[in-house]
């Protein structure tokens, strides 16, 4: 596999475990950096008010990055990526009115061809509580000034999306028991699953694998 993407909701674990599995194939990491936005840490405040332009900067930053993949020469290792680009399309429904959205889709039209489609995606999905304690824990100050009701629309909005994606093989990993930093057993039962070749929908459960 040459380009694997890796994604969940905010502090479900996407950006730890894109670190590991790049340091083991080894492969270029592509970490998003939602720090550099300069209106997000306003935009939870406002979500309406500052919807549009939190959304276009990170549309742009995003497709940036994608380029770099697509440039990527053959001889260079693969890329794990800790966001996959399509997503920034369940921000926009979730946070834009119509116009916005209908000028969103122009902008989001023209930049999407240029941008790679992953070998595999792996959604990590966890409960809304387990999310919610995870990102207290981790104390970041953006993060934890997320509103509750906003981060369960953003939960719902990601288990529609991915309930529907079929743009390219799809891992959907349960999370909420799953500690692939600490727990070499977890992080190789997932590792297998992720280089397994096979087309279309998986699903893997980290309990069931261990006999929990």
């Amino acid at each position: 596999m040459r380009y694997i993407a890796i994604d969940g909701l905010i502090g479900v674990g996407k950006t730890a475990l894109a670190q590991r599995l790049a340091q083991r194939l080894p492969a270029r990491l592509i970490r998003e950096d939602v720090g550099e936005n300069p209106f997000l840490e306003k935009f939870y405040k406002d979500i309406k008010g500052l919807a549009f332009q939190t959304q276009l900067f990170f549309l742009f930053a995003r497709y940036q990055q994608q380029q770099g993949i697509r440039q990527q020469s053959l001889f260079e290792a693969c890329a794990v990526s800790d966001y996959l680009f399509d997503k920034d399309r369940i921000f926009a429904y979730t946070n834009l009115n119509e116009m916005e959205v209908s000028l969103y889709e122009k902008i989001y039209a023209l930049v999407v061809k240029d941008v790679p489609k992953p070998d595999l995606v792996v959604y990590l999905q966890a409960r809304l509580e387990t999310i919610h304690d995870r990102i207290r824990r981790r104390g970041r100050q953006h993060q934890t000034a997320i509103p509750y009701d906003y981060l369960e629309a953003l939960s719902d909005a990601y288990n529609r999306f991915f309930m529907h994606y079929d743009a390219a093989p799809l891992l959907i990993v349960n999370a909420d028991q799953l500690d692939f930093i600490r727990d070499g057993e977890d992080f190789e039962n997932l590792f297998r699953e992720i280089m397994a070749p096979a087309p279309g929908r998986r699903f893997f459960s980290p309990a069931r694998a261990k006999g929990r």
